[in-house]
């Protein structure tokens, strides 16, 4: 089985938590800085699809940003463009491994895919 990916901002509790999850099952995840490397379009519907959520439950709703920008009654295509331009505001942490993604809120909800 290959490393296990996450996408991980340091600056989030939850998100090194997740880290840390991964690393006490005795994985070395790959771990990819998705604020400075931010997802596409077409890797955000994949992730989506991954998911299986809506591009509403995949948005934080909390940032300063997701108020600034009016996206409270977006459609999903203008809140996944949001979250290709403006990647702080996608939810964190996401962990990828056997094919499959999940979302660590909380961090423990990862081991289902590993």
């Amino acid at each position: 089985m290959s490393a296990p990916k996450i996408w991980h901002n340091p600056r989030c509790s939850k998100s090194r938590e997740t880290l840390a999850v991964l690393k006490d099952a005795g994985f070395e995840p790959v771990v990819l800085n998705y604020l400075d490397h931010a997802p596409a379009e077409a890797e955000l519907h994949k992730v989506l699809a991954l998911l299986n959520i809506p591009a509403s439950a995949l948005i934080r709703k909390g940032e300063s940003l997701y108020k600034t920008l009016g996206l409270a009654n977006a459609d999903s295509d203008t809140l996944i463009k949001a979250m290709a331009t403006h990647p702080i505001l996608i939810e964190r942490p996401i962990v990828f491994a056997n094919g499959q993604a999940a979302l660590g809120r909380p961090p423990e909800a990862v081991k289902r895919i590993l």
